[in-house]
């Protein structure tokens, strides 16, 4: 997000969260004049901290305000072709034709590690192979959904189901949330019409998502420990990928506790989180981890991590950093949220050469999507105007397009 989109982004949230500027300035502390100068335009930037408590008094996160790195290749087109082909799969024309059922040539099991990969793919933000995809995959999904068989019928629904939810991710990454919630309630009407007991509490997680980037954190919350306690009560949690499912839905839990400025409770939730995150190892393992919530100690330090650094605890997020292994099924992109959190928690603390030290990891790591991340360039730029520049901030200046 270019800079003079700061004060635009800033009056829409505000008006969203239905505040005066003088309301605004109240719940966060700051100048009510530096927030009249930032949406005015005559002011285009401020420091982190300025930011983040603005952010915490709108009660979203930091990137909602600062932009959300791109979602797509830098030709931007997030409402072009390949993104009208994906809106027509979510919502088929009205009156249009029901699905054929499946030919001769149809392979449920090649349509399942097809899904998977999209899954992948998204995990390792590669957000255009899989819009790419997306049309396909539903499509074929639905037409899975007309077989004859009543169990192939049903494995077309769970199908269904994840290719939609699937597109909600990619939805919400587009900014479109109103198009993500359309796709995840037809993907809990398909989910429950699959035999996976699992998949409509999955999907409920990426709603309760969704719910958080629009502001409706109580609604976040109250369906995600609603989902989780229903998988808790079926014994579900006995099994790998019911305890997956359930430690998402309570970690998704503790996010809209801490937005809504319940950090305590939050860090209780993820503490619970992180002791039977322990036991995914020594319970039966499930079918494809690729379509199954990411839960695993690695994951809930990461976001023990994020939550830490989010709502203003840089030595917690620290010390809950230091020594962590990641396991091997941890998803990249957890790993570049990781190194850009433990960045700027060491930027909150004043240690301006540890950020850059991380920052250096995190390029070497992610060059393309640190680039891109607004969050990542304003802790650069931020270092940028510190009278002493340590050793290193000239080279990611440089790269980041700052200062030079």
């Amino acid at each position: 997000m270019a800079n003079e989109d700061l004060g635009r982004t800033l009056r829409r949230l505000r008006r969203l969260a239905s505040l005066t500027q003088e309301e605004l300035a109240e719940r966060s502390d700051v100048s009510v004049d530096v927030i009249r100068q930032l949406e005015q335009g005559r002011k285009h930037s401020a420091r982190l901290p300025t930011l983040h408590a603005l952010a915490s008094g709108l009660g979203v996160e930091l990137t909602t305000l600062l932009g959300d790195p791109p979602a797509v290749s830098s030709t931007g087109e997030n409402d072009g072709p390949r993104f009208v082909a994906v809106r027509r799969a979510i919502m088929p024309v009205l009156w249009g034709r029901d699905p054929e059922p499946p030919g001769p040539g149809f392979s449920m099991e090649r349509l399942r590690e097809q899904i998977a990969d999209g899954w992948t793919q998204y995990h390792a933000a590669e957000f255009d192979a899989v819009m790419k995809a997306l049309p396909d995959l539903i499509s074929d999904a639905r037409t899975a959904t007309a077989a004859e068989n009543d169990d192939d019928r049903r494995a077309g629904f769970a199908a269904l189901g994840k290719a939609l939810q699937l597109a909600g991710h990619v939805a919400v990454r587009m900014g479109k949330t109103d198009l993500a919630l359309t796709s995840l309630e037809r993907a809990i009407n398909a989910a429950e019409q699959s035999d996976d007991p699992l998949l409509v509490p999955m999907i409920v997680n990426s709603t309760a998502w969704t719910y958080q980037r629009q502001g409706r954190l109580d609604d976040a919350l109250s369906i995600a420990l609603r989902a989780a306690a229903d998988i808790a009560d079926a014994a579900l949690t006995e099994v790998a990928d019911g305890l997956k499912v359930w430690g998402a839905l309570t970690m998704s839990a503790a996010t809209s506790a801490a937005r809504s400025g319940d950090y305590e409770r939050a860090a209780a939730m993820m503490q619970a989180a992180e002791k039977e995150a322990a036991r995914v190892s020594k319970l039966p393992d499930g079918g494809d981890n690729r379509m199954v919530s990411v839960f695993s100690p690695s994951s809930v330090r990461i976001e023990r991590v994020r939550l830490a650094v989010q709502y203003g605890h840089p030595h917690d997020a620290l010390a809950l950093a230091k020594g962590m292994r990641l396991s091997k099924d941890t998803p990249p992109s957890w790993r570049t949220w990781l190194l850009l959190d433990v960045a700027r928690a060491h930027t909150d603390i004043g240690d301006a050469a540890g950020a850059v030290k991380t920052l250096e990891s995190l390029r070497r790591v992610a060059p393309t999507w640190m680039q891109h991340h607004t969050l990542a360039v304003a802790i650069v730029r931020d270092l940028w105007a510190l009278p002493n520049h340590p050793v290193g901030l000239r080279p990611l200046a440089e790269f980041l397009g700052i200062g030079t």
